[in-house]
């Protein structure tokens, strides 16, 4: 199996972030909703209907290619995909092929270590999305299928790789990093537990070092990072297990059970003339006026590499800090809206990546849910406090759990975030007697450490330390605790 390099494209289908269907005025809330709630003549395809394109689609659609660094096509053409399945109601899809509004792009991935390389995107176009079959209702599996058509008419961009990826890891990289520009971008929210975004993988093996690529399978049913990851694992693996024993990849459609963990085999492979395209005629050609797509161009906003090396250059945050920050734009866009001096970012960044992301993933909250419970400023006071050693880390923490359950009134017209600290009692102490009675507490309380330390050993500190705080529930001064022990065992 080592003797094997895995080829892999990926075809990601995002849906675009419109409040109505790619042809037709249905919204497209259709997910949890009633079945067949969310539909009209048109995205049912009844007879003697005419689509209409949805500006907005195009709109996202083009941002989405201007944010991939794709050349985008002056003149572009709708087109029928034909083929009959009972969740397609017009038995033909309208999508793009020789004409697509964009190609030729690509976006960086980065591996565990750091490292870079771009992979490249072959082409983007528009489609609407089919509906859904339903093969049982709850748990209960049925003999016969039923159909939704909720998602039918639903725009998606179809987002086309080239070949350029090499493992499993790799495709995992493409995925978030594809997430986040659309996320970023506002083209779509990518929620793949509603169906906004799916994948198709093709994979092939071919011998190291080998120019020619092998014979691919497409693995359809990924609706996870995790699942792709999975399933090219799993199809590496069968794929060089035939090639070993002499036999022959036949190229073919395979369906990714997640419960099995493994693919199995669907239908033969189709070729574009299967589908036999043709320019829908119901649908004029898009022309791309070139002051709209620059237009267009302008409204892609700050993207997740450029936040990246703001947060760095502008906040002096780490690689780790800014990557954390960035992979989110809600949690980005929390940081920024506190407007955090240079000093206190670190602490502000420790702050949202240990307390405000366990909060929120506790009690399962999207990240934009965070300025509802804490506002941004309020967080951003009680780091620059926790960074000026006005109080310790643990007592922020406690700070931060009462604001969060509502325990707590934050700053107000009568004072900042110090003010409501002490009016719970949670004031940092930095009286140097009542910290001196404590250690002589500690020490006499723990006679073989006070002893080691009085000896050299250093490291028994900690536990003089741990004790002082313990007596003093957490508000002692850290730093003034540390000198005055050091002090006392000299004395």
């Amino acid at each position: 199996m080592a003797s094997y390099e895995m080829v892999v494209g990926l075809e990601v289908h995002a849906q675009l972030a419109t409040e109505s269907k790619l042809f037709c005025s249905c919204p497209t809330d259709g997910f949890g909703a009633p079945p067949n709630s969310r539909i009209c003549p048109v995205c049912t395809g009844q007879p003697g209907v005419l689509p209409v394109l949805n500006r907005r689609a195009a709109e996202l659609a083009f941002r989405a290619a201007a944010a991939l660094g794709c050349r985008i096509a002056p003149l572009s053409i709708f087109a029928r995909k034909n083929y009959f399945y009972p969740d397609l109601p017009k038995a033909y899809q309208i999508s793009q092929y020789e004409l697509p509004f964009s190609e030729h792009g690509g976006l960086e991935i980065r591996d565990k270590e750091g490292h870079t390389q771009r992979v490249r995107i072959h082409r983007i176009h528009m489609e609407e999305d089919a509906g859904k079959l339903l093969h049982a209702v709850g748990s209960e599996k049925l003999d016969y299928s039923l159909v939704d058509f909720n998602r039918a008419g639903t725009p998606l961009v179809e987002i086309v790789s080239e070949p350029d990826i090499r493992s499993s890891d790799e495709a995992y990289a493409y995925l978030t990093a594809l997430k986040e520009i659309l996320q970023y971008a506002g083209v779509s929210n990518c929620n793949m537990e509603k169906g906004e975004m799916r994948c198709d993988a093709n994979v092939s093996l071919r011998p190291v070092g080998a120019e020619k690529f092998g014979t691919r399978a497409e693995i359809k049913n990924l609706n996870s990072s995790h699942n792709v990851k999975l399933a090219l694992d799993y199809e590496f693996a069968r794929q060089a297990e035939i090639l070993d024993s002499g036999g022959r990849v036949v190229q073919e459609t395979r369906l990714w059970d997640a419960e099995r963990g493994a693919t199995a085999s669907m239908r033969s492979k189709e070729e574009a003339h299967d589908y036999r395209y043709f320019p829908d005629p119901d649908l004029l050609p898009l022309h791309a006026d070139a002051a709209w797509v620059e237009r267009v161009k302008a409204s892609v906003p700050e993207l997740p590499a450029q936040r990246r090396a703001r947060l760095a250059s502008e906040f002096g945050l780490s690689d780790y800090d800014a990557e954390v920050l960035s992979a989110d734009k809600d949690l980005g866009d929390y940081f920024l809206a506190a407007k955090p001096e240079k000093a206190f970012a670190k602490t502000l960044s420790n702050l949202m990546t240990s307390e405000l992301l366990a909060r929120l993933n506790a009690e399962n909250l999207p990240k934009a849910e965070a300025q509802g419970k804490i506002k941004p400023g309020i967080l951003a006071e009680l780091a620059q406090v926790v960074a000026e050693g006005k109080i310790s880390s643990k007592i922020a923490k406690e700070v931060f759990a009462r604001l969060w359950d509502g325990k707590m009134a934050g700053p107000d017209a009568h004072g900042g975030i110090m003010a409501a600290i002490e009016k719970q009692g949670l004031a940092q102490v930095s009286d140097e007697g009542q910290i001196k009675a404590w250690i002589e507490e500690a020490l006499a309380a723990n006679p073989k450490a006070a002893e080691d330390l009085r000896g050299g050993k250093e490291r028994a500190a900690g536990s003089i330390v741990g004790a002082v705080m313990k007596l003093s529930k957490g508000k002692a001064n850290p730093a003034l605790v540390n000198r005055l022990i050091k002090e006392a065992v000299k004395a």
